[in-house]
Parts: C-alpha cells; sequence; structure tokens
C-alpha cells in the first residue's frame, strides 16, 4: 500500500495509489506521489507514465482527518505544498502522463487529473471539487483545464460533479471503459505513446508545455492563497471540523 511504481519494461512506468480507505493522501503521501512521478519521468527507459490507483476511487484529496488532528498549521501548510509538489510533477514529468480515473476524483485527484496529458475514465468515474464545502479553494486551475469556464464556475461554487461520459463529450477525456478494464484502456493508449521516437516524444511535451496559455503553477499557488484567509478567518476549521464530525 501507499505510493509504488511499477516498470513494465516496454517503457511504459505505472504509478499507482493504494491509501486505504478512499486514497485521500496524508501530507508525507503527496510528497511520494511527486517523487515517484518524477523519478519515472527522468528514467530514460521511461517513455510514458500510467497514473492509476487502487481501491474504490482514484483520489479523494487530502486527508482532512490528518489536518484537524495536527497542532498549529504545519500539516495545512504541508498539505498545499505537497498537492503543489505532486501536481507540479505530473504536470512537468519530462514524458506524458496517463491519468487512468476510476470512481471519484475530488479535489486533489482533480488538480492530477487535470495536470495529466490525457485522461482516460471508467464509467462509475466522477469529478469534482467539494473545497467550498471544505472551507477551502484550490484545483479551479485544473478543473479549467476538464470543462467549459462557466461549468467550472457552477461546479465551484455549487460543488456538483460531472461523469466521465460529460468529460468525454468535452474532448478531456480520451476513452471510458467498463471499471474492469480502465487499466487494460490505459495502457493500451500508453502502448501508442510508447512505439514512437522517445526523443521526439519527450520534445512534444516539453514544447506542449511551453505554449500552454496559463502557468499552472503559479495558477494554483494564487488560489491557495485564499484557502489561507479562510482558515486565518476561522472558515477553514470550522468547515473541516463539521467534515470530521459527520465521518466520526
Amino acid at each position: 500500500m501507499g505510493i509504488s511504481t511499477r516498470n513494465h519494461g516496454d517503457g511504459i512506468a505505472e504509478v499507482v495509489t493504494d491509501v486505504p480507505p478512499v486514497n485521500a493522501l496524508p501530507v508525507q503521501g503527496w510528497f511520494d506521489l511527486a517523487g515517484a512521478v518524477r523519478e519515472a519521468g527522468r528514467d530514460p527507459q521511461t517513455r510514458v507514465v500510467v497514473l492509476r490507483a487502487e481501491g474504490r476511487g482514484f483520489n479523494a484529496g487530502v486527508d482532512i482527518k490528518e489536518m484537524q488532528a495536527a497542532a498549529g498549521f504545519e500539516a495545512l501548510v504541508g498539505a498545499n505544498r505537497g498537492c503543489h509538489a505532486a501536481f507540479a510533477a505530473v504536470y512537468e514529468c519530462e514524458v506524458p502522463v496517463i491519468a487512468a480515473v476510476h470512481g471519484f476524483c475530488l479535489g486533489g485527484g482533480v488538480g492530477l487529473a487535470g495536470n495529466a496529458d490525457i485522461v482516460v475514465a471508467a464509467e462509475d468515474a466522477y469529478f469534482g471539487l467539494p473545497e467550498v464545502e471544505r472551507g477551502a479553494l484550490g484545483a479551479a486551475t485544473h478543473l479549467s483545464r476538464l470543462v467549459p469556464q462557466h461549468l467550472m464556475r457552477a461546479m465551484v461554487y455549487t460543488c456538483r460533479t460531472v461523469t466521465a461520459a460529460e468529460l468525454h463529450a468535452f474532448g478531456s477525456v480520451l476513452e471510458v471503459a467498463p471499471a474492469d478494464r480502465l487499466r487494460e484502456t490505459a495502457l493500451a493508449v500508453a502502448a501508442q505513446i510508447a512505439a514512437k521516437d522517445p526523443y521526439v516524444i519527450r520534445r512534444a511535451k516539453e514544447s506542449l508545455n511551453g505554449i500552454d496559455p496559463v502557468d499552472v503553477n503559479r495558477s494554483y499557488r494564487f488560489e491557495q492563497g485564499f484557502t489561507f484567509e479562510l482558515n486565518l478567518m476561522g472558515a477553514g476549521d470550522r468547515h473541516r471540523d463539521a467534515f470530521v464530525a459527520e465521518g466520526a
């Protein structure tokens, strides 16, 4: 369990999250994920990375229980920095990253999927940002890479979710597959990329990042400044405490 990497020997590396019960990552988990993705991309044998998860869903965001159990603001700051590191690792990975999403993809999960190069999803996958209900903000930067602007705003304000089928209609999900064929589908797409000239693919990744209209790293940090404001004003703790109490 935790974060693991499997190298297939054909240029495909799988980075897998398995943190029961819902893949809500603690602070160290985000840094571990960032390290695994960066290490896979730096390996000259890697041509493409598949980012996926085991368990009930792809990612449920940060571990709010860990955050509320910690004294002071160390866990809050750590989660912010860890998410930033993991999202940046996916975006800056030297090879294309395919996110294979099943079940829930919430909060930080949207940050990972939104920064991936390609998203494939299971039929049961759904995406959303519950941040407003948690007294926080963030990852609208990444959600805006998955849905149109007005829908992104509605999702932030209302905390509604969208399905894999809806994202497929927008073109942000490449393929939708039955849950039991998601890994197979992601690996098939990865194999198409791995068959290309690896030098050209790495330059293609670099060039596409270079023409992006939004600096995703800076944009996310800007959003997080408002999360810190909400925390200073008491809204963050109030909503996080309510969330923990609901699950107690």
